[in-house]
């Protein structure tokens, strides 16, 4: 049975080796900036759970602003606990537990998280190849970013709730997060 929950404190080692299975090397945080990030906002964390094992996660931090900003990526202090968006820094799945939707069901818990704490949206960059995917969700591909995480090209993607909280002009195709994203 799938759980999606909030990581314990014990569980962050485990959250940071998922990290560099999931993204390149000079995309992937650290061991330490996961921890401090985990110790920052830990409540912005969540991990898919089956089995007794973390198959996947996501995380990042609140923030004024959609946009992503690369020093926002090693800088837990530039967490806003009172921001308007939440934002991904990342969305890993286990290669091994790949196309069975736990990314969709990861990335659909964390936009309800944003929407029950009343924030505005959520924002995050993703590769070109992902931007369908995200747009499944409500997304909107803002165009290219200006982050150089990693070395490569980003596009800045937004999910900006209507008044009533939902994404505006969401129009989810059929089976939205079937198809697993490894890098946000």
């Amino acid at each position: 049975m799938l759980v999606i929950r909030k990581p314990r404190d014990s569980e962050v080692k485990t959250l940071a080796a998922l990290e560099h299975v999931c993204f390149p090397k000079a995309e992937a945080a650290p061991s330490d900036v996961m921890r401090a990030r985990y110790e920052t906002f830990p409540d912005n964390f969540l991990v898919a759970e089956s089995d007794g094992v973390i198959r996947g996660y996501i995380n990042g931090c609140s923030a004024a602003t959609p946009k992503i900003e690369d020093r926002m990526y090693h800088d837990a202090s530039l967490h806003d606990p009172a921001g308007d968006y939440l934002l991904v820094f990342g969305l890993g799945v286990h290669p091994n537990a790949r196309e069975h939707g736990l990314a969709g069901t990861l990335l659909r818990s964390y936009i309800s998280l944003a929407r029950k704490r009343g924030q505005k949206g959520v924002g995050l960059t993703c590769k070109d190849h992902l931007v369908h995917y995200y747009s499944r969700f409500g997304f909107q591909d803002m165009g290219q970013s200006d982050s150089q995480h990693g070395g490569t090209t980003w596009h800045d993607m937004q999910l900006i709730f209507d008044r009533d909280g939902q994404p505006a002009g969401l129009v989810q195709a059929a089976g939205a997060g079937q198809t697993e994203g490894s890098d946000a």
